[in-house]
């Protein structure tokens, strides 16, 4: 196992714009460097809105150690908390998905109210103090209908992606959303190779027929400079779009952590599906029209997302192992579409399962062949590949900052 000096050491060795070492994609000491320095301590998407509408409606994962649950209170506002009883440990919800009216640990019945509250624990004696012991909670952020949560006691700031999230978002309406239809697969590979592969569309062609039928592999589509540098094709989209009232432009974060652009979709197509025809009846939200491309979100280190006129997609990945990643997908429709009426589920999820699948299969088979003695890392494609160096240089420059020893202060 590498220790955090020698993955540094690793990371500071690397080729610009190559692949990263064998070590840095298959090393247990590595991985659990990652979980320290990034997965417990960024935000990380967790789910949509919607998909806890109600009073009581959870949902549960894990971010590497820490099992998590995400509930909505009484009052409607949306909470996470370590899934662990403040008694002895016991996990309070095995489910992944469900409703309860309190939390209440199977254990011994130890009972909280939503917001975290202890409201009863049973023959604890009199100088026990259940304000003392509610459950941990965990950071949690709503923006633009969808949550984020972070491990860390000192979360960093999420003002600036929230207040982009909330206008890109806003005419999508996942407010009014409810899942139609959730996935959850797992890849035999590292999460960054999963990470990797979404950031590419290198492979479309030779990998993705059924996305291929809407969504262009060609890397001028998805390359842009700044708002006001991109091709004639998606300017024309953004113009537009933007006269319809639909916040278009690139807009990235300074260190390409996120970036938030709406593209078109291939020959005017509408949506994400074999026949290239939108696949619910009701547009999303306040949605001006089908064919209106879709909306690319991605935040690292977990989530890329499409946001259509019709429906919406979010992805969200958590590592498992060094080379296990969870891939959760989610289609969101709007809350008062009538399934078998104003969509059908295997027009609405076909190509994003064939796809989800195909990049399975590349995912695995690029792990296998990173594990030979006879791997040497290999360089990108300034062209085809520039989404992977800004993943890569964001992850070799978060890793490096937060693993570089700092200089001592000088005495005073």
């Amino acid at each position: 196992m590498l220790s955090p000096a020698e993955t540094l050491m690793q990371i500071l060795s690397r080729r610009p714009d190559h692949a990263l070492s064998h070590d840095l994609y298959c090393d247990p000491g590595v991985y659990k460097t990652d979980l320290e320095q990034i997965w417990y301590k960024e935000w990380l998407f967790a789910l949509p809105a919607c998909e806890i509408a109600k009073t009581g409606n959870f949902v549960t994962f894990n971010v590497g150690a820490y099992p998590v649950v995400v509930i909505r209170g009484a009052d409607g506002a949306i909470r996470a908390f370590h899934n662990v009883c403040r008694h002895r440990g016991q996990r309070l919800c095995s489910k992944v998905v469900g409703s309860t009216p309190k939390l209440v640990c199977p254990y011994h019945q130890w009972t909280y109210e939503l917001d975290g509250t202890l409201l009863f624990a049973r023959d604890m004696g009199p100088d026990f103090k259940p304000a003392d012991h509610g459950l941990k909670p965990v950071a949690c952020r709503e923006a633009g209908g969808m949550v984020f949560v972070c491990v860390a006691a000192n979360p960093p700031s999420f003002d600036e992606i929230a207040g982009h999230m909330n206008r890109y978002l806003a005419p999508s309406g996942l407010a009014d959303a409810k899942v139609a239809y959730s996935s959850t697969i797992v890849e035999n590979g590292n999460w960054k190779l999963v990470l990797e592969n979404n950031r590419e569309c290198y492979h479309c062609g030779g990998s993705h027929p059924s996305l291929c039928r809407t969504y262009s592999d060609n890397p001028r589509m998805t390359a842009m400079d700044g708002p006001d540098s991109a091709s004639d094709e998606i300017m024309a989209h953004w113009s537009r779009c933007e006269a319809a009232g639909l916040p278009s432009r690139f807009i990235m974060h300074d260190d390409s952590q996120w970036r938030l652009a709406r593209i078109p979709l291939l020959n005017n197509a509408e949506s994400y599906t074999m026949s290239t025809k939108h696949a619910v009846e009701r547009k999303m939200g306040a949605m001006p029209f089908y064919d209106a491309g879709s909306l690319l979100f991605f935040h690292y280190p977990n989530t890329w997302n499409h946001f259509l006129g019709d429906h919406a997609i979010v992805f969200r990945v958590l590592p498992i192992s060094p080379t296990e990643t969870e891939v959760t997908t989610k289609w969101l429709v709007h809350k008062d579409a009538v399934e078998g009426v104003d969509y059908n589920i295997e027009d609405l999820t076909r190509v994003w399962i064939n796809t989800n699948d195909e990049d399975r299969q590349v995912v695995e088979e690029n792990q296998k062949g990173i594990l030979s003695p006879s791997y040497e890392p290999g360089p990108y494609s300034r062209i085809q590949e520039e989404g992977v160096i800004q993943f890569i240089d964001w992850y070799c420059k978060t890793m490096t900052n937060r693993l570089a020893p700092r200089p001592a202060l000088a005495a005073e």
